[in-house]
């Protein structure tokens, strides 16, 4: 994603980019996993609470290799927040509704921030607002992108714990014993643009339905 805005784009939308994106690693993500960390201590899992982990400071949720990954290629995860399963009273469900608040805070912020790309593209004479247009737009974009990648059903991800509440045990348990192999694949499958391909697709629908939504209320003013 870095070397598209790069070379496809002038100097304004490089500056709009890597400030959202720095925004999005460090104020963003860490709402990522203070979802996680909320929901499952709601849910009666205080792991992360105990570990310190439930809190918006980005500091202890940084995970150096995603956040560089986020930044070239647009997707990328901070460092996973600690669950003890056991402690739920449905372990499965439990542990798929905590997976799932991670990339559902994605989708809240992004359409939050297309929201106030829209009202600024009521301004859009204005080279400030053309600033903070782009400036929503890429954070929208990168917390979209977030909110898929981390929806894919394979582990590390938070996909594979929502899949695992429907898949039996012991194909599940099958599957983690390669949880670091399949990590590997799948940073090289990012890194070469194999996987950003049909997860861009993916991405840029979910981008367009959000854009047609937050845009109605300014399509009669």
């Amino acid at each position: 994603m870095l070397l598209q805005v790069l070379f496809g784009g002038d100097m304004l939308s490089i500056f709009a980019f890597l400030l959202s994106t720095a925004f999005v690693v460090f104020c963003t993500l860490p709402v990522h996993e203070f979802a996680h960390a909320w929901t499952a201590n709601k849910l009666g899992d205080g792991t992360a609470r105990l570990s310190g982990r439930l809190t918006l400071n980005p500091l202890k949720h940084l995970d150096l290799f995603g956040a560089i990954l986020i930044f070239l290629t647009g997707f990328g995860w901070a460092k996973p927040v600690p669950v003890n399963q056991n402690n739920f009273k449905n372990p499965k469900k439990g542990m798929a509704i905590t997976a799932l608040a991670g990339p559902v805070s994605n989708l809240i912020m992004a359409f939050v921030f297309m929201l106030l790309m829209q009202i600024c593209a009521q301004f859009y004479t204005s080279t400030a607002a053309y600033i903070f247009l782009l400036f929503f737009q890429y954070a929208a974009i990168v917390n979209i992108h977030l909110a898929v990648f981390n929806l894919l059903p394979v582990p590390p991800l938070d996909g594979s714990r929502i899949f695992w509440a429907v898949l039996p045990d012991k194909y599940y348990w099958k599957v983690m014993q390669y949880e670091r192999i399949i990590m590997i694949v799948l940073f090289v499958l990012l890194l070469v643009g194999v996987l950003s391909w049909p997860l861009n697709l993916i991405s840029n629908l979910v981008y367009s339905a959000f854009n047609f939504i937050t845009g109605l209320p300014f399509r009669f003013i």
